[in-house]
């Protein structure tokens, strides 16, 4: 691993943690309009006294029950804000093409779906009015960290807040990285002193589309972090239960041994039913792992290593095999989806007498057999 100062993180301050409040959706008008008054140039070039016009033109919205000095600092907080949830450019640039979408929508679920694609696109914590650093988006690289290794401790999520997503060239974290990053963040208090920072990353994260907190136990402040997809999967639809906790080591143990059973066939690491090999593949159980005992969570016959794609299809039951291995399709399925997928099958060489028994229990108990 690269020396990392550590002092250098994720820096997310906001002054509205309602995305939907009028104080928010107010400033966020006045920005955009003042945009669209200096871009009227299109040479326009950024001045120090137009950042300075718009503070003022913001000062109106904040209380006055402080010091002007505070006045000032919050207003300077709450510009800075559009920009690093990525609605406004740094340096009075522009604004993100849905910004405009987004003062206009006429209800809170419309603002969340529009919210999660600017946010995913355009976000840059590190950024500001007044300084473009190119340190890439934190929200992607955790997006895709968690498509990577499926769940989310809260320790993960605080590690990942010291990597330098700018030079981290994989463009997501991997299990060692978080492991390597925590080690280093325990030792050095980072939560400890940057809780709000944390507390900030945690509110944005609980207003993206299609992501879910899992409390791991009702009288604990802790969670897992999933996909929505993922979470029902596992938990089913009440997402309050608690979670049944992954060991990290036995699961690493797990994923290894099913690419080690793909390199034996292949020579690589593919996908056991396409025979692809994608840069990420999902160690996908056959029985799931809410229902399976200690043993069977770990077993790597209750394991198919397979693309996303058909890991999503396979864990919610939209497809399973027979015992030679033949995809067998729901009802659910559009005949279009039905046509692409229906040439696949699970390769015979990884099917043995332990892995037909889970894959029996697949299609007895998760497979959707008619609409």
């Amino acid at each position: 691993m690269a020396i990392q100062n550590y002092e250098e993180y994720w820096k997310l301050t906001l002054e509205y943690t309602d995305f939907n409040d009028e104080k928010f959706l107010e400033t966020l008008q006045i920005i955009v309009d003042r945009i669209d008054t200096l871009n009227h140039n299109q040479n326009y070039i950024y001045q120090s006294t137009d950042y300075q016009q718009l503070q003022n033109d913001i000062l109106a919205l904040v209380p006055k029950t402080s010091s002007i000095e505070n006045q000032l600092a919050s207003t300077r907080k709450a510009i800075n804000q559009c920009v690093k949830l990525g609605f406004v450019n740094p340096k009075l640039k522009s604004y993100h093409k849905l910004t405009k979408e987004y003062l206009q929508a006429k209800t809170n679920r419309k603002r969340k779906d529009l919210f999660s694609k600017i946010v995913y696109s355009n976000s840059k914590f590190n950024s500001s009015t007044t300084e473009d650093k190119n340190c890439g988006n934190q929200i992607n690289f955790l997006i895709k960290t968690l498509e990577e290794v499926g769940v989310l401790t809260k320790s993960d999520v605080y590690a990942m807040m010291l990597i330098d997503i700018a030079t981290h060239e994989k463009g997501f974290a991997d299990r060692n990285d978080l492991d390597y990053y925590k080690q280093k963040a325990d030792e050095i208090g980072f939560l400890d002193r940057k809780y709000n920072q944390y507390d900030y990353l945690i509110n944005v994260l609980g207003k993206l589309d299609e992501i879910d907190f899992v409390k791991k136990s009702k009288k604990e402040k802790d969670f897992e972090l999933y996909f929505t997809e993922d979470a029902k999967r596992i938990f089913g639809e009440n997402l309050e239960l608690e979670a049944k906790k992954r060991d990290p080591y036995l699961h690493m143990l797990y994923k290894i041994k099913l690419k080690q059973e793909s390199y034996s066939v292949y020579q690589a690491e593919k996908c056991m039913v396409e025979r692809l090999d994608y840069p990420i593949l999902i160690a996908s159980h056959i029985k799931p792992f809410n229902q399976s005992n200690d043993f069977e969570a770990y077993d790597v016959n209750n394991g198919i290593l397979l693309s996303r794609n058909f890991d999503s299809l396979f864990d919610l039951g939209y497809i399973t095999f027979d015992t030679d291995g033949k995809i067998i399709v729901s009802t659910q399925i559009s005949d279009e989806v039905k046509t692409h997928i229906s040439e696949y099958q699970f390769d015979r060489n990884f099917i043995n007498p332990k892995r037909l028994e889970y894959l029996e229990y697949h299609r007895n108990n998760v497979f959707r057999k008619c609409g």
